[in-house]
């Protein structure tokens, strides 16, 4: 075979592959989407393209008659945007710490920090709920949200600490030779060059707060608390009236601040997440 043949086939064999997963990721997508229009509440009768689309079941979501759907969203939006930012903010002054400063049990606590990136949170969810029982945190969003910080630091830490060591440390001591001291050479010199990592690490304490279940179903009790996830459970596990139909338009609404997010992040999100991957 010639080489110009074999350049089409590898190409052939790449444009399959995409379109492949292409239809693996939207095919879900276009279900929930078809359904969130189709009349009646069973799935068993629904199409991707409804014959008999209806808004009805946002109308429902949007009634705080009939549903605290808007109730439980701002409960979302307010637990992940202030794990965003208390999120940011620590991992900036620990990555920079990290980065910029040697210190007695360094390299254990970067050591700590990269295995407990491999324990999930919901792998102490024992451990989590008695502590937040003791503490007085239990079914409050404030317990909520600093067990979600506190998960995201490690992982975090060690994504940012790479990008700043691509930062070159020249210019830290220019600035000190100017008399700038420790706290302006880190607001007014490295984090200003360091926003495509910052976009990446509030990008995803944003998306794991917002479409968690699992800790947010242990630690909220009441249905005026419930995050979206846990409140759309509720709408397909009672044992009768279960609104499938009403849970899939519920889910298609909560992509909508999670794309907003990632659009206005995208420009930074490719080259801070290499650069904060490649060195360490």
């Amino acid at each position: 075979m010639s080489i110009k043949g074999q350049k089409y086939l590898r190409l052939t064999g790449t444009y399959l592959i995409i379109i492949v997963m292409f239809a693996i990721i939207f095919y879900p997508l276009l279900w929930i989407v078809g359904s969130s229009f189709n009349p009646g509440q069973s799935l068993s009768g629904s199409s991707i393209i409804p014959k008999n689309a209806t808004l009805d079941h946002y109308k429902e979501l949007f009634d705080t008659n009939q549903s605290a759907y808007l109730l439980w969203y701002w409960n979302s939006l307010k637990i992940s945007v202030l794990t965003m930012v208390f999120t940011v903010i620590l991992v900036s002054f620990t990555a920079y710490s990290f980065s910029r400063y040697r210190f007695i049990g360094r390299k254990n606590s970067l050591m700590t920090f990269l295995i407990l990136q491999m324990i999930p949170n919901f792998a102490a969810l024992i451990a989590i709920f008695i502590l937040a029982l003791l503490t007085g945190l239990l079914d409050t969003h404030l317990g909520l949200i600093l067990v979600y910080v506190g998960g995201a630091i490690p992982m975090n830490t060690w994504l940012m600490k790479g990008y700043l060591d691509t930062i070159p440390k020249e210019l830290d001591e220019s600035a000190k030779m100017d008399g700038a001291g420790h706290l302006r050479i880190f607001f007014q010199i490295v984090m200003p060059l360091a926003t495509p990592i910052i976009a990446v690490v509030a990008l995803f304490a944003f998306i794991a707060p917002f479409g968690d279940f699992i800790l947010a179903r242990v630690l909220l009790r009441s249905e005026e608390k419930y995050t979206l996830a846990v409140g759309l459970y509720d709408l397909v596990a009672k044992q009768f009236g279960a609104e499938f139909t009403t849970f899939a338009a519920g889910a298609v609404l909560i992509a909508v601040p999670i794309a907003i997010l990632f659009l206005s992040f995208q420009k930074y999100f490719v080259s801070g997440l290499t650069a904060g991957g490649t060195k360490g």
